[in-house]
């Protein structure tokens, strides 16, 4: 199938089942080229068939490629973008029953509502809000479209953090970034077509099954970069084993693994390897280039922080995502706080200020640098948690999640920045007008890629599946007119 209908015509998975001797095969075929990953060449990346071949969308792009910032724990909207008088004239009471609903968690509303202790201000030609958490991306006010009214149905952290992700808080559907790679395909053949970075070592919730590819082909899953001259891990050979010697081994590999598929129907995870071997070749030679970040001058390294100890690891993270869009990488991920760390059910004002303080300038820094590159038009930038936080306190001093009602925003690639879709109430707990799911959500960013959420199938079990699931409205009011 070419790279064109696979966009658009779904793709049968079936599921064939293999002997204990085939899976021994396999296994042990596999074990000997994890350390050279990703062989062949340019010449077999831009043959007939290759999966992750460049491809147009549905219609017209307004972005290129995507930078997520993700905060994992579930930032809060009410300290940082989304400020209530309301709660601050009732600070210590509770709930007024005029606020709750059937969704509020028992017990929840009997906690008392925790005032914000945040200064905000408005700034720009559109005077959006920000609190004094944040005033390096205040400065970038009118850049910035802040949806408030977002809405997910995950209420603890690993359905949560899977949702955002993969449209579904069960695991086992693709992620959006595995979508974007199966519709769009790949830039630039030397690279992953969907990279992840963390700021720490620790992952998300769920692990990397949010940037795995559940139904669809292995091969469009996230590739994990790390810090350092060897990004991937067991990329490079032995270094008793050159050029020559790792290519005729790994063409022998290739002759073995086709002749093998020929023989069976099931070739997912075989062609992914075989996929894999070719990039993991070319890799060698690009992407330590790609994340060496000496190569940056000076002003630059200080524009993201990487001077300062508190804001290394994120402006570390966000040089690199600008130094991959930059060359052709379609889908990257940063996770900020990795490992749940905005999660506050307590000192909240401990939390945020640290993790503020460690990631306010560098993703300033990124969209600054974007926009003087001239790559903020076509890189569409998000930044947002899995939820947000209620407005009664828990523990005294922190706030419980809040999935219904709670803000995410967006910039460059065709956003129309300085201005807000949707509002939560006047406490900020539930979503009231423009309510925007995390279908809605997808749906819009897929959109701004060039991609009709409904037209983007793949057919599973006898159902064409797609990225948002049964759901998702475009929201057009993000875009630039």
């Amino acid at each position: 199938m070419n790279a064109e209908k696979r966009r658009t015509v779904s793709v049968p998975h079936r599921v064939i089942a293999a002997s204990r001797r085939e899976f021994l095969t396999r296994a042990g075929g596999g074990f000997g080229a994890l350390a050279l990953a990703w062989l062949l060449g340019r010449e077999a990346q831009a043959a007939p068939g290759n999966p992750v071949a460049a491809a147009p969308g549905h219609f017209r792009p307004r972005a290129r490629s995507v930078i997520w910032l993700f905060m994992d724990g579930g930032p809060s909207h009410i300290d940082l973008l989304d400020p209530k008088p309301k709660l601050q004239q009732l600070a210590g009471q509770k709930l007024p029953p005029s606020f709750e609903r059937p969704l509020t968690p028992m017990g929840v509303s009997d906690n008392p509502l925790l005032p914000s202790r945040r200064k905000f201000k408005q700034y720009g030609e559109s005077g959006l809000w920000f609190s004094d958490w944040i005033p390096h991306i205040a400065q970038h006010a009118d850049k910035l479209c802040v949806i408030r009214s977002c809405q997910a149905d995950g209420l603890n952290h690993v359905g949560a953090v899977c949702q955002m992700n993969s449209g579904s808080i069960l695991h086992g559907r693709p992620s959006l970034g595995a979508w974007v790679v199966y519709g769009l395909g790949s830039e630039n053949h030397n690279l992953p077509a969907f990279v992840v970075l963390l700021d720490r070592e620790q992952q998300p919730p769920g692990g990397a099954r949010n940037w795995g590819t559940g139904f669809l082909p292995a091969t469009y899953q996230g590739t994990r970069f790390r810090d350092g001259a060897e990004p991937v891990l067991h990329l490079n050979p032995p270094p008793q084993v050159g050029p020559r010697r790792q290519r005729a081994k790994l063409d022998l590999l290739r002759q073995w693994n086709r002749l093998h598929a020929q023989q069976r129907e099931q070739t997912d995870q075989l062609e992914a390897r075989i996929a894999s071997y070719e990039l993991a070749f070319r890799m060698q030679m690009r992407a330590p280039e790609a994340v060496d970040l000496s190569r940056e001058t000076q002003a630059t390294h200080r524009l993201y922080g990487l001077e300062d100890k508190a804001t290394r690891a994120m402006g570390r993270a966000c040089l690199l995502a600008r130094r991959l869009v930059e060359r052709g990488v379609r889908f990257v991920q940063v996770y900020c706080g990795s490992g749940s760390r905005w999660d506050s059910h307590t000192r909240i004002e401990t939390n945020h200020a640290a993790l503020c303080r460690g990631s306010d300038r560098p993703v300033a820094a990124l969209l600054a640098d974007l926009e003087q590159r001239g790559l903020l038009d076509e890189t569409l930038v998000i930044w947002g948690g899995e939820f947000g936080r209620t407005p009664m306190s828990e523990k005294g001093d922190g706030r419980d999640h809040n999935p219904y009602g709670f803000s995410v925003w967006m910039a460059g690639g065709g956003v129309r920045g300085g201005q807000y879709v949707g509002s939560t109430d006047e406490l900020g707990l539930y979503a009231v007008e423009h309510p925007v799911h995390v279908h809605d959500l997808h749906a819009t960013i897929l959109h701004l890629l060039g991609l009709d959420h409904r037209k983007l199938t793949f057919l599973h079990n006898g159902r064409d599946e797609r990225a948002t699931v049964d759901g998702g409205e475009v929201v057009t009011q993000v875009f630039q007119s």
